[in-house]
């Protein structure tokens, strides 16, 4: 039986083609993909295609977009095999991220991919991205599905969607994931590696769109005046990124400005600089400040995946507990146990 997968286009350069006569990029209509790319139809699944009515660069993806995404998904899940969504490469791990809180308990496969160069180029990476991303989001094991989560594939490698960063924007190979291992690779055979694959409890799949723009992220420097602290409007999370395993200018200042903070009722959610590695209170004395207010630790979070969810966290009627309880647990696999 032929599994059935359903395309999002979203827009981004995956979906360009270059006009010879100007020279310039412009979208492709993508009703035509099966032209532009008929190897698509060697492969065993159906696809159909749902193309945002405007192509978006990725830095217009947001709230909106993704709520569009998470509820089509959501609308046609039980009439496709898996999901493929093609989206520019600059903001793909903040959507990858959103998309995996907002997708509860997947039992099916929510494959992203893009490319660094159109789709019609001559040194294109496009069309290996997309012609794997389908196998894999197509890809079962009798009536299960092998991917139940939601995952970016980018030059031969599969990886869990809330733990990608774009590291590059020149290499073929842009993405990583510092804090968890490869999911899968294609090479000669398409493998994956299932003992880090993620699987859900036993609840039925839901869809969950909420979202608060409510979050403000910041970026500690060395020199850097914290009484901008005083001078911003009240924000209810403010995600603070900080030195190396969680330190910070261990001055009276500093826990005096962080402490008006958290009493006028500010979450603050400390995640690292560093790439790899993560948060650890208590490990160095410019970090203990953090434990002394009350602040809440982001471990290994990617900052992309910290922001958003906060943003799916914050005043969700859907869950109990406090922000700072279900901010710690480990969701759908974003931060190590």
């Amino acid at each position: 039986m032929k599994r059935k997968v359903l395309l999002i286009y979203t827009g981004g350069t995956i979906g360009m083609e270059k006009d010879y006569e100007t020279g310039s990029l412009m979208a492709f209509d993508f009703g035509n993909i099966f032209q532009k790319i008929p190897e698509m139809k060697l492969i065993e699944c159906e696809v159909e295609v749902y193309p945002f009515r405007k192509p978006l660069d990725s830095s217009d993806m947001g709230p909106k977009e993704w709520k569009i995404i998470a509820n089509h998904i959501g609308k046609n899940y039980e009439n496709y095999d898996g999901f493929l969504i093609l989206h520019g490469t600059d903001t793909m791990s903040y959507s990858a991220s959103a998309l995996s809180f907002m997708l509860k308990n997947l039992r099916k496969p929510v494959i992203l991919t893009g490319s660094q160069l159109p789709i019609g180029d001559l040194r294109t990476d496009a069309k290996e991205n997309l012609l794997t991303s389908l196998y894999y989001a197509s890809l079962y094991d009798h009536d299960e599905a092998v991917i139940q989560e939601v995952a970016v594939y980018f030059e031969y490698k599969l990886l869990r969607g809330n733990r990608t960063l774009k590291y590059s924007a020149e290499f073929f190979d842009a993405y990583q994931t510092p804090n968890y291992p490869v999911l899968g690779q294609s090479g000669v055979h398409l493998n994956v590696e299932k003992d880090f694959l993620w699987r859900s409890k036993t609840e039925p799949f839901t869809v969950d769109t909420h979202i608060s723009q409510d979050v403000l992220f910041w970026r500690i420097f060395p020199g850097m005046h914290l009484n901008h602290f005083t001078e911003i409007p009240h924000v209810k999370v403010l995600v603070l990124q900080v030195f190396g395993s969680g330190t910070i200018f261990n001055t009276e200042q500093t826990k005096k400005i962080l402490q008006k903070l958290r009493e006028n009722g500010t979450e603050i959610v400390v995640i690292s600089q560093c790439v790899s590695g993560g948060i650890s209170f208590g490990k160095y004395t410019n970090s203990n400040i953090f434990r002394e207010i009350g602040a809440i630790s982001g471990n290994d979070i990617t900052a992309e995946s910290a922001i958003t969810k906060a943003m799916h966290l914050l005043d969700n009627p859907n869950y109990g507990g406090s922000f700072a309880e279900n901010f710690v647990k480990n969701l759908c696999g974003e931060v190590s146990d």
